[in-house]
């Protein structure tokens, strides 16, 4: 499973809020793109 697909399904199970799903493309572990498809939000 890689790094997108575990904060995806954290988010999705709602163990990952917005804020801790922007720490993971801080610590490079996806990219903002990344996030703004996770999320629905802009980064």
């Amino acid at each position: 499973m890689s790094h997108f697909e575990r904060v995806k399904y954290y988010f999705e199970k709602r163990w990952a809020g917005v804020d801790q799903v922007r720490k993971y493309v801080q610590f490079n572990m996806i990219t903002g793109a990344e996030f703004e498809e996770i999320t629905g939000e802009v980064y």
